[in-house]
This record gives structure tokens, C-alpha cells and sequence, in this order.
């Protein structure tokens, strides 16, 4: 079964939705709201109100969920990132490419894929948050760390994606995920997020030059 990239983070809010507001879970619903809302006005500006008025729900179901604000934007960006490392990761995984070019490209593409479809999602992870408070930024920094984790190869393996990959330090795989962030954030300010498949060949390019010069630098052959 495909899973829709729009479908990803929150379940998509279907026709008429509004009329029978228990017809999807929440918390999702309230995800869902708070990542609009920051979307449209800027994280400062959100208040509770918006998400409860997004969402229809009413303050006491708010307030059974989240402390505050900060805990419910701080919840939708937990749940937006899990969800898309595991929509880049999945099918890398399942794919036995070997080469590590081939399952970067792939990764990369399945990366920009569920941001473009999820555009105020993509603001919250990647624009909006650096806003949010010190507790927002160590979030992001630990989501950071876990994008940093999919390229990390099998420490036993000898396929040539591993053995590529272990060549590269752990420095320089964080420098292209805080790339990556850079370039994609850029794009969303100016261009907006519908249109991210257009730094497809960008990335990958970005992504190939660090591994092989990281892997070169670090004492081996170029991979």
C-alpha cells in the first residue's frame, strides 16, 4: 500500500470535517491547527485560541493534552520529525540498493517529497522553530542528530554504501544535514515549499561532494 505523502504527519483533514469534528483523532487535529497557525502568523504571534479554533475543539480538551502552547508545538514538531526521517528512511531500507549514491539520491528525494507535500509542516520544522524558545532549538538540535543517524551505515556491513559511509566523519555528516536544512529553509522563504523537488539535484550533488571529499580527507580512497 502507498502511503500518501499529505497523509504523513497528520491525517489529511477530509471534506466536510468541520461538521463532525470527532471524525479524527484530537491530537492530531490540534497538530494540525498549531502547524497552521504558525504557518500563517509566526510562532510568537499563535495563541492558544488559534489552535483550539483550528482545531475545533474546546480549551479543556486543549488543556488534556498540552500544558501549553509551547508543549503543543513542541508535540507536533516531535511527531512531524519522527515521521519524516522514517518516510526517508523505509524505503532506503527496503530498496537493497548497494550503492551509496543510488540510496542517497533515493533518501533525498523521499525527503523533499513529504515536505513539498506538507508545506506548513516544513515551515515548523524548518523555519519556525528556530523562533520557538530554547527548548524548540535543543529539540531541533536532537532531530538534527537523528537525520544525521540515516546516513550512518551498518558497522558490520560490507556493502559498498557501508563501507563509503564509515570513511566519513561524524563532523562532516552533521555539516551536510545543517546544509541540507540551510538550502531547504532558503528555498521555503522565497520560493515557498510546494516547489522543493526543484533542489532534488542540488542536495544530492551537496551530499555526493561531502562524502567523497569527507571519506578522501579522513584517509581513505575516495569512495
Amino acid at each position: 500500500m502507498t502511503q500518501d505523502a499529505s497523509g504523513l504527519f497528520f491525517h489529511r483533514l477530509p471534506a466536510g470535517w468541520e461538521d463532525d469534528p470527532k471524525e479524527l483523532a484530537q491530537r492530531e487535529r490540534m497538530f494540525d491547527a498549531m502547524a497552521r497557525a504558525v504557518a500563517e502568523r509566526g510562532y510568537a504571534k499563535v495563541t492558544v485560541a488559534d489552535v483550539v479554533a483550528g482545531a475545533r475543539v474546546s480549551r479543556t480538551t486543549f488543556y488534556e493534552h498540552f500544558s501549553d502552547k509551547e508543549d503543543c508545538f513542541l508535540q507536533a514538531y516531535a511527531a512531524g520529525a519522527r515521521a519524516s526521517i522514517e518516510w526517508c528512511a523505509r524505503p532506503v531500507a527496503e530498496s537493497g540498493l548497494e550503492d551509496w549514491h543510488d540510496r542517497i539520491r533515493l533518501g533525498m528525494g523521499k525527503f523533499l517529497e513529504v515536505l513539498a507535500a506538507n508545506p506548513e509542516l516544513a515551515r515548523a520544522l524548518l523555519v519556525d522553530v528556530l523562533g520557538a524558545g530554547p527548548r524548540a532549538v535543543d529539540l531541533r538540535r536532537r532531530t538534527f542528530s537523528a537525520f544525521v543517524d540515516l546516513y550512518r551505515p551498518n558497522p558490520d556491513g560490507n556493502r559498498p554504501a557501508d563501507v563509503a559511509l564509515r570513511a566519513v566523519p561524524d563532523i562532516w555528516l552533521r555539516g551536510l544535514v545543517g546544509g541540507i536544512s540551510e538550502l531547504v529553509q532558503e528555498h521555503i522563504l522565497v520560493h515557498g515549499a510546494a516547489s522543493l523537488m526543484e533542489l532534488h539535484e542540488t542536495l544530492v550533488e551537496l551530499a555526493f561532494g561531502i562524502v567523497e571529499v569527507g571519506g578522501h580527507l579522513n584517509g581513505n580512497e575516495r569512495p
